[in-house]
């Protein structure tokens, strides 16, 4: 996909690698320039090294304070933010019902997945407002618009974020401020290749039922992500508000019912 950004500011959260990679290197790619943000520094200088015109900062979107600061800097750098991906984002590996589900985890997940992308939203959005508009892109999950066992917190985290996007849409629209969001299904990252396509037999039975309920009968991938923010945020794109974009090969449209 070939959008002309002519040179905005896009700052990316957890842009260190997966999905958050792809998006800061699409946008570099069409010409803006990048901020890869996450709260792996280290990772991050070398996904800003391998792009067109980036830099890395060190970015905890659970802390309010850091994030207000690194805000300022950003600004103070670069004079504006014309972009803003919200793409930070984690779960747990402890799948349990909701009567097991730990405290702590819940917490952790509402820290960094709702109440991160709050704090961040919030501070770029008020330089948005005064250097006149923007586009904001908040990464969901289709577990935030269907649910699914095992996965409370996370489930109720993105689904804040999709009635999260319609508010802020709504707020700023007369700023000139966009503000729409990408729902990822199954996608391979480097974490998750090795669940997808690893050699455990188990687990390839699991990927096989996995995979028998996504129409397209295949993960999507980070590129695939990637491409559905550079729409969102193209200047073409420029009367959708409000919007969540599912982008995982038909399971939210009703593949996980394909054995009823």
């Amino acid at each position: 996909m070939d959008v002309k950004l002519n040179n905005a500011v896009a700052l990316v959260t957890g842009a260190a690698k997966g999905i958050g990679k792809a998006i800061a290197t699409s946008l570099a790619r069409n010409g803006a320039r990048v901020v890869v943000a996450d709260v792996d520094e280290a990772v991050a200088k070398q996904t800003a090294a391998s792009l067109p015109n980036a830099v890395a900062i060190r970015l905890d979107v659970a802390d309010e304070a850091g994030v207000e600061e690194s805000i300022r800097q950003i600004e103070s750098s670069h004079g504006r933010i014309d972009i803003l991906v919200n793409n930070a984002g984690v779960n747990t590996l402890k799948r349990v019902n909701i009567n097991e589900f730990p405290t702590d985890q819940w917490d952790r997940i509402m820290n960094v997945d709702l109440r991160g992308l709050f704090f961040v939203s919030r501070a770029v959005s008020q330089i948005m407002i005064r250097t006149g508009g923007g586009r904001i892109v908040n990464i969901s999950s289709v577990l935030g618009v269907v649910p699914a066992r095992l996965q409370c917190a996370f489930t109720a985290a993105k689904a804040g974020v999709v009635n999260l996007t319609r508010a802020m849409a709504i707020e700023l629209a007369g700023n000139k401020i966009l503000v729409n969001c990408v729902a990822p299904g199954s996608t391979i990252t480097e974490g998750t290749e090795k669940a997808f396509y690893g050699s455990d037999v188990a687990q390839s039975e699991q990927t096989k039922r996995l995979l028998a309920h996504i129409p397209l009968g295949r993960p999507g991938y980070t590129e695939e992500m990637a491409h559905a923010v550079l729409f969102l945020v193209a200047p073409e794109s420029a009367y959708i508000t409000g919007q969540t974009l599912c982008v995982d090969g038909g399971w939210s449209a009703g593949g996980f019912f394909r054995d009823f």
